[in-house]
């Protein structure tokens, strides 16, 4: 059941992101979700030190507003967290803002 509710939410994440990234999301708020869900504990697990450097590292995975929507979706199944998909998009807005600065 979790995988069909994640592969809907990808779906409906994907098309969102292909349009103008995370337009309907809330940076702000994005970051809040962000820290409170220790995004950035779980990063620094994977990497040691600073859990930012995953955005950040030339070798990063994310190439896209399409891959880093799905990924926000991947991370929040995969840790059972109880996010709406316009957490994710202000997640993503938070994320695109700071970071990655697709367009």
């Amino acid at each position: 059941m979790n995988k069909i509710i994640a592969t809907l939410i990808l779906l409906g994440v994907s098309v969102t992101a292909q349009a103008t990234p995370f337009a309907k999301g809330d940076a702000a708020a994005g970051k809040k979700l962000f820290e409170q869900n220790n995004c950035n504990g779980c990063h620094a697990k994977m990497l040691g030190g600073d859990g930012s450097a995953m955005f950040t590292r030339a070798e990063r995975k994310i190439k896209s507003a399409e891959s880093l929507a799905t990924q926000i979706t991947r991370c929040s199944v995969n840790l059972g967290l109880t996010l709406f998909p316009e957490d994710e998009e202000s997640i993503g807005a938070y994320l695109n803002k700071n970071y990655y600065k697709f367009k």
